[in-house]
């Protein structure tokens, strides 16, 4: 009782246990969507090389595509807001161990190569490591035309790619991922955890 008006008492109704609990759940129900967003997001599917060279994982969500080109892998992100849809691709090529190619030869072969897309522009090159061993890491972007059939609307997609280069004893390795220009920044994270995965054993 907080008072008596009259010949009435007056009585505070107290909600304070009820509204811990629904603030508890409200708390409980954010965690657990929190939880599943970040797990959903972080789930990889492993890949492995048929003879063993390289080992990799990749978001799980992913699925494989057809390529054109010679690649290990190629696998691309349906949940992309484009019609060109993100797309990490991986290659191998066999070297000669006694004569080796330095990683900028090996990255002026690929800007010579990739200078025939539509709009090419390389953007910028940066030692890091992949796997343990030194790699060369480039930006680039170029222009498709996701759907290029005559009185079909669609606007050509502007693309930026990054792709890594490394050597090992036998091989040179190429990984590169390419998505729309306005997409890219949010897969760094993504791009980096990839990155951190692979393994040439």
């Amino acid at each position: 009782m907080i008072g008596q008006i009259g010949n009435e008492r007056v009585w505070r109704v107290r909600l304070w246990n009820k509204d811990l609990g629904v603030a508890l759940v409200t708390a409980l129900a954010l965690l657990a969507g929190t939880l599943l967003m970040w797990r959903t997001e972080t789930a990889t599917r492993s890949f492995e090389s048929p003879d063993a060279t390289l080992r990799l994982a990749y978001p799980a969500h992913w699925v494989s595509v057809d390529s054109l080109s010679d690649v290990l892998l190629k696998v691309e992100d349906p949940q992309t807001a484009s019609l060109f849809k993100t797309t990490l691709s991986v290659e191998q090529r066999d070297i000669d161990p006694a004569n080796p190619p330095t990683l900028q030869e090996l990255l002026d072969r690929r800007v010579e190569d990739r200078s025939l897309l539509t709009g090419y522009h390389f953007l910028g090159e940066v030692e890091t490591t992949v796997a343990g061993q030194r790699a060369i890491a480039s930006d680039f972007a170029y222009v498709v035309q996701p759907i290029d059939e005559p009185r079909r609307p669609a606007l050509p997609v502007v693309v930026r790619a990054r792709e890594y280069i490394f050597v090992t004893a036998n091989h040179s390795f190429y990984l590169t991922l390419a998505a729309p220009a306005a997409e890219f920044d949010r897969l760094e994270g993504a791009l980096a955890r990839i990155i951190a995965s692979v393994e040439a054993p």
